[in-house]
Parts: C-alpha cells; sequence; structure tokens
C-alpha cells in the first residue's frame, strides 16, 4: 500500500530536523578542533537566551483560534473529499 504524500513530508521533515541537529553538533566539533589548532581556548558560540513568554491579548488569542477553526474546517473538507 503506498504512502500518502502528508506522510512522506512528514518523515522528511522529520529527517531534516535530525540532521540539523547532528549538523549542529559536528559544526560545534570543528570549531572546537580548529581553536585547538590555533592554540585558542575553547569558545562555545553562544546561544540563545530563553526568550520571555509573549503576553497575547484575548482578541489576539480569539483571532489565532478562529484561524486555526478555518484551516482544520478546510483541512476536514478536503480529506472527507479525497475519501468519496
Amino acid at each position: 500500500m503506498a504512502r500518502s504524500n502528508i506522510e512522506d513530508l512528514a518523515t522528511l521533515e522529520m529527517a531534516l530536523v535530525g540532521y540539523q541537529v547532528e549538523k549542529e553538533k559536528i559544526e560545534s566539533k570543528i570549531r572546537e578542533i580548529q581553536s585547538q589548532l590555533k592554540g585558542k581556548p575553547v569558545v562555545a558560540p553562544a546561544k540563545k537566551a530563553p526568550g520571555v513568554k509573549r503576553v497575547l491579548s484575548a482578541a489576539a488569542r480569539r483571532r489565532i483560534s478562529k484561524a486555526q477553526k478555518k484551516r482544520w474546517a478546510e483541512h476536514h473538507k478536503r480529506m472527507a473529499q479525497a475519501a468519496k
């Protein structure tokens, strides 16, 4: 049985995330080795500081909710049409 296009995309997205994590690890090791070769101490790259949690107004939450419900309704409509 053939996998759906959505499953293929999800698999590719997960693979991409995994490879990006591996790439970051490899780049970190490369920087470490380069600094050792140059005789400099290893300096860790600046990491993103944990951001402040954004506070959304009730109106903003309502707009986001409405938009998401609209997207889900469209998705369910497409799935129902595809099932026919």
